[in-house]
């Protein structure tokens, strides 16, 4: 008995020591800069998915199903005439100036153009995926251009004009932002009307809900994966439960003419988002949600708050839809996180790397990883901003700083004892490609 009790004891006290051995410190070491110059080189190999972007030439319409408003403020980062888009040219193109002034840039442009010359059709953008490292990028379009390879860029269209089907005098007017936002969704709305050779939205609810359907039917076929929304931009995020006949009433009574109140069509609006997030479920499109900041003077933040789709993420009826919140909720990125819970609920961190320097957007990557690092995935939200910055820097700019942020977010986590290396490898692997890929079931690669 006495042997008994000295071998418990015993073993108590082997366990007790490796316990201590694996108990994680609350600050990282002097060796954080050695780990880091280990990591980093390897993570640079790991070939990317990158989950959210908006590839193409600066002069194509079709990039976005939005446009930005003129003279909207930029952060500092974000801005054309930050340094470190001069590094990104000199990477990409070898670009000879250490500034990009408006002399110097003609070589840029120039550069490019020979560089398509050389590398026609959808040559031209395989070529830049591969000198960043990404193996696939989805492309978040309006609509899909012949200069882009399918294989390589797999489309998510835009959802959110099906809310937008009557009158919108009131809602243009409502500030300078809107002015230029929803006759895009007006746009954007009837290009699906052509799509399905509808001349007029129709006269009954089931009619445009079968239109709808429709829509995300052919998109899936054209190759789309999922859908996206940026209603974030338009109004507000709370989304309440409106049953059909409410939903019929109001589109009784607009569709034919006539200008909505502001709480007639939010409440429509909330009904076809609900329809929109049931469809995705049963057709298989994962639901892109637009949750971080946004472009414009009259972006509202508290009204776009991420935390207003929890009623909706948590919603038991849609446990069969698949959600990505696109650009992680971002400034409130440390909440969102944690709508990561659900099973069907994944996290987009791009922006967030162009938003914030590595050293910032490091320590969302650290608190991410140490959460839900299953659920999280790296995107650039690459851009063409104008002709000589292009997707082609948005693109550097997005995966050197995400790589960066990624190797030192876990070389502190080797430090503070809290995963090995080799677990670290494993975590980048998952956050740059795996999880997204495993997302969609083996749609993409």
């Amino acid at each position: 008995m006495l042997l008994r009790r000295i071998t418990v004891c015993a073993c108590a006290v082997i366990g007790f020591s490796g316990l201590a051995d694996a108990q994680a410190r609350p600050f990282p070491g002097p060796d954080v800069p050695q780990i880091y110059q280990r990591l980093l080189p390897q993570i640079e190999k790991i070939q990317a998915f990158d989950h959210h972007a908006h590839p193409g030439f600066a002069d194509d319409p079709d990039v976005d199903a939005m446009a930005a408003p003129p003279d909207a403020s930029e952060a500092l980062r974000t801005r054309d005439d930050n340094p470190e888009l001069v590094a990104a040219a000199k990477a990409l193109f070898g670009y000879p100036y250490a500034d990009l002034s408006s002399e110097h840039s003609k070589w840029l442009v120039a550069k490019k153009a020979e560089l398509k010359k050389q590398n026609p059709g959808t040559a031209y953008f395989n070529v830049m995926l591969d000198k960043v490292n990404i193996e696939s990028s989805v492309a978040n379009r309006a609509m899909m251009p012949d200069y882009l390879d399918p294989k390589r860029f797999p489309w998510v269209f835009f959802a959110d004009s099906f809310m937008w089907p009557f009158n919108n005098t009131k809602e243009t007017a409502r500030n300078p932002d809107e002015g230029v936002f929803i006759p895009l969704q007006e746009k954007m709305l009837h290009r699906w009307m052509q799509q399905e050779n509808v001349t007029k939205p129709p006269v009954k609810l089931d009619d445009y809900l079968d239109f709808i359907v429709r829509v995300l039917m052919d998109n899936a076929k054209k190759g789309g994966i999922a859908m996206k929304f940026e209603v974030a931009y338009f109004r507000p995020t709370t989304f309440s439960d409106p049953t059909r006949d409410q939903a019929e009433d109001i589109y009784q009574h607009y569709s034919s003419g006539g200008v909505p109140s502001e709480k007639d069509y939010r409440t429509f609006q909330d009904y076809i988002f609900r329809f929109l997030v049931t469809q995705g479920g049963r057709l298989n499109l994962p639901v892109h949600i637009h949750t971080a900041i946004g472009i414009g003077d009259y972006f509202n933040l508290s009204q776009s708050n991420v935390m207003n789709l929890e009623s909706v993420l948590r919603d038991p009826r849609y446990r069969s839809t698949t959600f990505v919140l696109i650009h992680g909720g971002y400034p409130l990125e440390r909440q969102a996180v944690w709508l990561a819970a659900m099973k069907n609920v994944y996290i987009d961190s791009s922006f967030g790397e162009l938003a914030q320097y590595p050293s910032a957007f490091k320590e969302t990557l650290k608190m991410w990883l140490e959460t839900f690092p299953d659920k999280i995935t790296f995107g650039t939200d690459c851009f063409p901003y104008n002709q000589v910055l292009g997707a082609e820097e948005s693109y550097w700019l997005g995966a050197e700083s995400s790589r960066m942020a990624l190797a030192a977010a876990l070389a502190e986590m080797i430090s503070e004892n809290e995963i090995s290396e080799a677990r670290a490898l494993e975590l980048a692997h998952a956050y740059l490609h795996d999880n997204a890929v495993k997302l969609y079931g083996g749609r993409v690669h």
